[in-house]
């Protein structure tokens, strides 16, 4: 779900203690996304030539996708819904995304004439205010996103989660890179899949921890390669924080 909102104010595990009986339920943008929107970055340059920049005014962060992604306005938040409450309330989400193939698969499930737009792969950034450790934060975050986007109508023990582990990007930038995924997902519906997540945890300028995230459709026929989700986490940079 594509909102012209801020849901990304801090990185804690936001699914833990909720339950749910049907996955998120993605709906068509509030926006449309432009060739490359960056805020005041206009002169922001990829580190893979031929790649779309990605800017992140609000957690001082920047990174590239390929040049067939859809890159949203900065302003532009993107989360999952909590389908346990069923207000179409965000269970977890980040802002300045980017996506690929956001109309991957389209469905109505549940017959109220409203098409829902699920995406092959999304990517973006959201602060983790408050986390005292990267660590565990980089578990949170993929934990929470692999659950959320896939698996909300399976229990939380079947997302598999890595351990966290050192990684430092092509700018310099260490943080804590974990990955999950949601393996043998019950396909209950049209757009159900398994699905796998990375996130990495890092300081941004002022000190605090953002994570940028990236989630995608796992063991389908146009998966996202691990090589490319690689490539697009090297080109992850810090710059300067100029929102609120």
């Amino acid at each position: 779900v594509v909102m012209n909102k801020d849901d990304d104010k801090d990185g804690k595990n936001v699914a833990e203690g909720k339950k749910s009986s049907a996955p998120a339920k993605p709906s068509e943008s509030a926006s449309s996304p432009e060739a490359n929107p960056r805020g005041d970055e206009e002169d922001a340059k990829p580190l893979i030539a031929g790649w779309k920049v990605v800017t992140n005014p609000k957690w001082g962060t920047q990174f590239d996708v390929p040049a067939d992604w859809e890159v949203s306005r900065p302003g532009v938040s993107s989360f999952f819904e909590d389908d346990a409450k069923g207000d179409g309330s965000p269970l977890i989400g980040f802002s300045a995304p980017a996506d690929l193939k956001s109309k991957w698969c389209v469905d109505d499930s549940d017959k109220d004439g409203i098409k829902e737009n699920s995406s092959l792969a999304g990517t973006g950034t959201r602060g983790a205010e408050g986390a005292t450790d990267a660590d565990v934060n980089a578990r949170n975050e993929a934990g929470t996103w692999a659950w959320g986007a896939y698996a909300q109508h399976m229990p939380k023990s079947t997302i598999k989660i890595s351990k966290a582990k050192q990684y430092t990007t092509k700018s310099g930038l260490t943080g804590s890179l974990v990955t999950a995924k949601a393996p043998n997902v019950t396909k209950k519906k049209k757009c159900d899949t398994d699905g796998k997540t990375i996130a990495f945890t890092f300081k941004n300028t002022s000190g605090a921890f953002s994570s940028w995230v990236l989630y995608a459709a796992d063991n389908v026929p146009d998966e996202l390669p691990d090589t490319t989700i690689q490539k697009i986490l090297s080109t992850v940079r810090l710059v300067k924080i100029t929102e609120s």
